[in-house]
């Protein structure tokens, strides 16, 4: 079912999937801060997939950064190309609306740039608007990606150029803007403390597992309480593959998770 909900910079578009499980989950696609929908794979085949197994799923449309190397590209409109924090700012009114609107648990998760904005999110939020949970998919967290040569060599076909730490970093430039401060946008490296339980489902040939093994030694020493889970054989952005092994796998990990930490609604909160 879609709805917009009221957010700082106009309305955001969301859909919902799902009839009154335990708990909700607010997603967020990725697709390196600047493309993806709500009808990608990795935004609607999840969601959909997650409603199968009990788990009532949000998805959010939030704002696109610009084009790499086109800033000027869908600017314009209502629903123009916007740098950080509007993206985030998206994010922040979709949960509040949430919060206000349902006593359930809210949980919030992410694949790829999606996993690095639910965490920067809660990362900035108070500890008592904080979701309950996240679940992060394949994510990359820090401003500058981790190096790992053995890594960059397992990665094959072409994300071995589209997905090389330089154009992440390139990437991660253009969402934030060229010497913009980067600490609310990249929670890497950042104070961690009070993040609730996460739940890390990751690729083990990804160019971005350097970042995702950084943060979870990050997350842990803050005192978090972090499962993680990295799929052999598996390549990135396999949740946009609806279907496939390592899709069901991962699916059926978040689903156990999020039913295992939210056996059933409280009465209030």
């Amino acid at each position: 079912m879609g709805a917009t909900i009221e957010g700082p910079h106009g309305p955001v578009p969301v859909r919902r999937h799902g009839s009154g499980s335990a708990v909700t989950l607010v997603w967020l696609h990725g697709g390196g801060f600047f493309r993806g929908d709500l009808v990608l794979p990795e935004s609607h085949a999840v969601a959909t997939t997650l409603a199968d197994r009990g788990i009532d799923v949000v998805t959010v449309d939030y704002r696109l950064a610009p084009l790499p190397g086109l800033p000027f590209v869908g600017r314009r409109g209502p629903r123009g190309r916007q740098r950080h924090p509007v993206a985030a700012d998206d994010v922040r009114a979709v949960l509040t609306a949430f919060r206000t609107l349902d006593e359930r648990p809210l949980l919030l998760g992410g694949a790829s740039a999606g996993a690095c904005l639910a965490a920067a999110v809660t990362r900035t939020l108070p500890a008592e608007s904080r979701p309950d949970g996240l679940f992060l998919a394949y994510g990359f967290f820090h401003a500058v990606t981790p190096r790992d040569p053995a890594v960059a060599s397992s990665v094959r076909g072409h994300r071995r150029v589209t997905h090389h730490p330089a154009l992440l970093d390139r990437a991660n430039r253009n969402f934030v803007g060229r010497g913009a401060p980067t600490e609310t946008a990249f929670p890497g490296g950042q104070d961690l403390t009070g993040f609730p339980p996460v739940l890390m489902v990751d690729a083990e040939h990804d160019s971005m597992r350097p970042s995702e093994d950084r943060f979870v030694t990050e997350l842990r020493t803050a005192g978090v309480d972090v499962e993680r889970h990295v799929l052999s054989g598996a390549r990135h952005a396999f949740l946009n593959r609806p279907g496939t092994p390592d899709s069901d796998t991962a699916l059926d990990l978040a689903a156990e998770w999020m039913t295992r930490n939210h056996p059933q609604a409280p009465p209030g909160r």
